[in-house]
Formats: C-alpha cells, sequence, structure tokens
C-alpha cells in the first residue's frame, strides 16, 4: 500500500490504469489497496470517474534513506515503519531482539502513541514527527539527569531553525509555541540503572495536523504549519532534529547539563510565573526561578526556594498568574 501512496502524494489525479501499470497489479487490486488505505491508515481519497484518484491533498512521506544520508555525520542508522504501535515500545522490541544501539526508529503513524505520565500522543498518518533515538549508556544514571531538558533544547533549537521564532521550553520537556503545545518528548530507560543501560528517548513533534484533530486532545496546542502559516517538510524537519540532537547531546555528555542550562533558561517561558506543582496527591504553589544544574525546578514557595524533579511531577500555570 506505501508504494500506491508514494504515486499518490503529489495530490493529483491517477487513473485506475496508470497506477496499476505503475505497480504491476490489475485495476480491480488497485481498487483494493485503495480502499485498504482509506481503512486502515485514514488516508482520504477522492475518486472521479473519467479522471481517476487523487488525495484530499499532496501528501509528504518520510525517507529514511534521505534522512540518513542527508543528517551528515551524526552516523545513526535509521529505520522507518508505516505504521507502530509506539516507536518507543518498538525500540525495546528492537533492543531485546539483540539490536545495538545507536539508532533511530521514525514512523509514519502511532496507534498507541504515549506521552508523559500516561498520556495518549495524538499520531494521525504522515501528519507529524514520531521518532525515537535509543542511545547506550555506560556508567549508570547519573549520565541521563537532565536529559530531557536537553532534548528539548535540541528541538527547540531545530524549529527554530525552521523559522519558528517565538518557540519556548516548559519544564521538564515540553516545547511551546504562544503558549501552546508543539512538541513533547518521553525519556524511558532499559537495563541496570548503576551499570550499563539504555535510554530511549521520544520525540512527537505536531508538524501537518489538522485542526480536526483536537477532538481528542485536552490541552492547547499548535502545530508548525499553524505557527508558519503552510505545510512543512517532514524529511527536512527530521534531518535538522538528528543533527541538533547530536549537538546538543555530545554537549550533554561532556559537561552535563550545567553546560546547557543558560541556553535553556533563555528559552523559558515560565520563569517568574506562579504554577501549581502536582506530586501524587500533594500540589505545591509557588513562583518559578528556573532550573538547577541538575535539572530541577526552581520555586519560590512561601518566601523559600525549594527544588523539585523527578519523572512523576506536573507542572501547571495558576488561573491567576
Amino acid at each position: 500500500m506505501l508504494a500506491l501512496l508514494k504515486l499518490l502524494q503529489d495530490g493529483q489525479f491517477h487513473s485506475g490504469e496508470a497506477l496499476g501499470g505503475a505497480l504491476g497489479i490489475s485495476r480491480s487490486a488497485v481498487w483494493k489497496k485503495l480502499q485498504g488505505l482509506e481503512r486502515e491508515l485514514g488516508v482520504e481519497i477522492f475518486k472521479v470517474p473519467g479522471r481517476g484518484y487523487r488525495l484530499s491533498s499532496p501528501m509528504s512521506l518520510l525517507d529514511a534513506d534521505l534522512i540518513a544520508q542527508a543528517s551528515g555525520r551524526v552516523g545513526w542508522p535509521v529505520s522507518l515503519v508505516t505504521t507502530i504501535d509506539s516507536t518507543n515500545a518498538e525500540v525495546f522490541r528492537r533492543l531485546e531482539r539483540g539490536v545495538k544501539a545507536p539508532f533511530v526508529l521514525l514512523a509514519e503513524c502511532q496507534t498507541a502513541g504515549r506521552g508523559r505520565r500516561g498520556r495518549v500522543w495524538v499520531s494521525p498518518f504522515a501528519e507529524n514527527l514520531y521518532c525515537s533515538l535509543v542511545l547506550r549508556v555506560d556508567g549508570g544514571m547519573s549520565q541521563v539527569e537532565a536529559l530531557s531538558l536537553t532534548v528539548g533544547l535540541a528541538v527547540a533549537r531545530a524549529l527554530k531553525t525552521l523559522g519558528v521564532a517565538a518557540v519556548g521550553l516548559k519544564w521538564p520537556n515540553d516545547v511551546l509555541w504562544e503558549g501552546r503545545k508543539l512538541s513533547g518528548i518521553l525519556l524511558e530507560l532499559a537495563g541496570d540503572p548503576a551499570d550499563v543501560c539504555h535510554v530511549v528517548i521520544g520525540i512527537g513533534i505536531n508538524v501537518n495536523m489538522p485542526v480536526e484533530a483536537t477532538v481528542s486532545i485536552d490541552q492547547p496546542w499548535t502545530s508548525l504549519r499553524q505557527c508558519l502559516g503552510g505545510s512543512v517538510d517532514r524529511n527536512q524537519l527530521a534531518i535538522e532534529l538528528l543533527q541538533q540532537l547530536h549537538i546538543h547531546l555530545e554537549r550533554h555528555w561532556q559537561g552535563g547539563f550545567a553546560a546547557l542550562r543558560e541556553e535553556w533558561e533563555a528559552l523559558h517561558v515560565w520563569r517568574g510565573r506562579t504554577v501549581s506543582l502536582t506530586a501524587g496527591q500533594n500540589t505545591i504553589v509557588g513562583a518559578v526561578l528556573g532550573v538547577d544544574v541538575r535539572g530541577g525546578i526552581r520555586l519560590a514557595v512561601e518566601g523559600r526556594e525549594q527544588v523539585f524533579s523527578g519523572g512523576e511531577l506536573s507542572l501547571r500555570l495558576q488561573h491567576d498568574s
């Protein structure tokens, strides 16, 4: 079906005869594959007698070979799947099968995309970027301290390179534009936390997602299409993202988050704002002072500075902030 979709991605009309000739199949087989595209991938196809078939709008499919070649010195193998439950979940399965890190996995669609704290990440076909990078970490978990902030900074730099000037960072791992979520990051660990382990870095970026997706998203969101006023080439975004990840991860391994803290703070959009921090059943209200060298959030709580860190914390703006 993907070969058929590549023929249709230009958004122009193609006759059933021409499509069948290009694929070496009959017109009836073409029709069955078109039905499969609509049913399995949710792709909308217009059918006009005498003219043929076309997509409702042009589509830019990902090209793993192009991304790997254009990423230059990064050197991470890149693979692409059409549909998967979750790129992070598939990375773990590949590690269990003995695939060696590092490598990158991209997907056109996720059926069970995940965000932090068990949230669903909406993942329509060929609209956004769903990317997981796995790295081997020697020497224990201390090296991944504040890594989600470093990854968020790399994502923000990639988006700025593409022209998203007002991009900002929200602790611990959200990328925002005008207060709305543009990208999220999910880090997961496998292996011995005291010795050799793997860190799986999952990144979701809203690229060309249509407004209709808002029906299943429970927070303010935006996409690069809305930020920039037009469709974005997802291959170009993937290439820039991998390059920025390589640059910022190298700086993190060499100097820790302390080497990146000042740059991260320059993009910190909630500094000075009053927030509520939720940890389990407990909620703490304070003013954001910034982050420390270990990536913890610094809050002024009842006149005293306190630092909080942890994967299960949730930070929200107070309504009167």
